[in-house]
């Protein structure tokens, strides 16, 4: 993630995270691992794609460091990582603050220059018109 024209230190890991979570099918695996521990295969069945399919997206995950895998005779568990979720927040968190103090120092600029030209922001006032008259069309 570029943030300010710094890429951050880690070396894109909050990219491989996000890239990780943009995929439904992912996002499902995950779920499914909060619960407990599943099998690749167990979690293979629950998809209309090929176990192959499925063993690339707990690749993914694993990756993004949003799972963990541990073999356990012939059958590989996945496990969901409870603070993988936490380093999403922080990184949503990160940018929200950023974009929240972009905002701000671009209503200060315009209250400054609102300021500095008189604008009020309020609607100009034509002193020739007097809004309680109560003529009619003709005078």
């Amino acid at each position: 993630m570029v943030v300010d024209g710094k890429e951050e230190a880690d070396g894109g890991s909050v990219d491989r995270l996000f890239h990780a979570l943009a995929d439904a099918t992912r996002r499902d695996i995950l779920r499914r691992c909060v619960r407990g521990e599943l099998s690749v295969s167990r979690l293979a069945v629950a998809y209309p794609m090929s176990f192959a399919a499925v063993q690339k997206h707990v690749t993914v995950l694993e990756r993004a460091g949003l799972v963990t895998k541990e073999r356990r005779g012939r059958e590989q568990l996945v496990r969901t990582d409870p603070d993988a979720v936490g380093r999403a927040r922080q990184a949503l968190d990160e940018l929200e603050s950023a974009w929240r103090a972009r905002v701000d120092r671009m209503s200060g600029l315009l209250t400054e220059d609102a300021v500095g030209t008189g604008d009020s922001g309020a609607p100009a006032h034509d002193e020739n018109t007097d809004e309680n008259t109560t003529e009619g069309p003709d005078g």
